[in-house]
């Protein structure tokens, strides 16, 4: 029987199943309309469940937000956000002073450590359309991180390294690294507190986009690490001897390499990988720890403290309009891109 890298292929469906030391990994399309001057839809939000708003309808959501799309001010606690931003725009604001716009390719990378609170807002910038594409991987901490200092950082897209692979017809393949390394490319270093640190630890992430017919092989490892493949925008693959259709992901044998040829249509996909870290996970919603014991401190904590308390005045604060994409640090830094 020949080899195959594929150990299982299940549909891909809200949120994304993830294998250790990945536990979770959202992904949000949207055809949000266009924009008034206070960044909100230029429509009727009539017959939306304001603050629960994820039916799509007419293709796109308001998730938590009553004005503006996105997530109002939320904790996070003993994790990293990566949240990997392909179209559209977001608005980042923290409990530490830490803000930010960004998208279009950019990745912001948080680690929550001990605890933030933070607001993830969808301006609409654009007065007709405002397409917009999310991928968020809550990546675990291992127990010794999990009370680290909060700290966050930008992967700026015109900084994140891109491979170029051609096959024997020259049909190209295109693999942003935004963790890991490829063909010689290593990914901008992640935050130091992060089990990406750590090469040993063999972390890859990286969005693929494959275009028609074109064949890409990834190399099998000697270690037995986790490995997920989201095949979520094209038509269908063929992974080794299976044809795989779209909406569907795939768990790999590490130690096999796998071969993909794509078919007629311009193919996306996500792939995931890492040693798992092979501790208890015990989760209550944004909060992660070892133990239900610690689930119990973390949040005493939080309520206790707000992790710094909300220095705005709104839950889903914005940016200025005519702001372009920037970050600033709770060191006082900032980026002005």
């Amino acid at each position: 029987m020949k080899k195959t890298s594929i150990k299982e292929i299940k549909p891909l469906v809200l949120p994304w199943e993830t294998k250790d030391p990945f536990i979770f990994c959202s992904y949000h399309y949207d055809e949000f309309p266009g924009g008034n001057d206070n960044m909100e839809p230029n429509v009727s939000l009539e017959g939306r469940p304001i603050g629960q708003d994820f039916a799509s309808k007419d293709g796109w959501n308001m998730y938590h937000g009553a004005n503006v799309p996105g997530f109002p001010a939320h904790p996070h606690c003993g994790f990293e956000t990566v949240s990997i931003v392909t179209k559209g725009m977001v608005d980042h604001s923290d409990s530490l002073g830490g803000k930010g716009r960004f998208g279009n390719g950019d990745v912001q990378w948080l680690t929550s450590g001990k605890g933030v609170l933070h607001a993830e807002m969808f301006p609409l910038l654009k007065k007709d359309k405002n397409p917009f594409e999310i991928f968020q991987l809550w990546l675990n901490l291992p127990g010794k991180s999990k009370k680290a200092n909060p700290y966050y950082k930008m992967l700026w897209s015109e900084d994140i390294p891109k491979v170029i692979s051609k096959d024997e017809k020259g049909r190209l393949t295109e693999i942003d690294i935004i963790a890991g390394e490829l063909n010689g490319k290593k990914a901008l270093s992640p935050n130091p507190d992060s089990w990406a640190a750590d090469s040993e630890n063999e972390v890859q992430i990286w969005t693929i986009k494959i275009y028609p017919n074109a064949k890409f092989s990834i190399n099998g490892l000697k270690n037995d690490v986790t490995r997920t493949l989201y095949f979520y925008e094209g038509n269908e693959l063929f992974i080794d001897d299976s044809k795989v259709n779209v909406k569907k992901l795939l768990h790999l044998d590490s130690r096999e390499e796998v071969h993909i040829q794509n078919s007629s249509e311009t193919a996306y996909l996500l792939f995931l990988q890492g040693k798992a870290i092979n501790e208890p996970v015990v989760q209550h919603g944004p909060f992660v720890a070892n133990s239900e014991e610690e689930i119990q401190e973390a949040i005493k904590v939080y309520k206790a403290t707000q992790y710094g308390g909300w220095p705005y005045d709104t839950n889903e604060p914005v940016h200025e309009k005519n702001k372009g994409r920037f970050a600033k640090f709770t060191d006082g830094e900032e980026v002005i891109k």
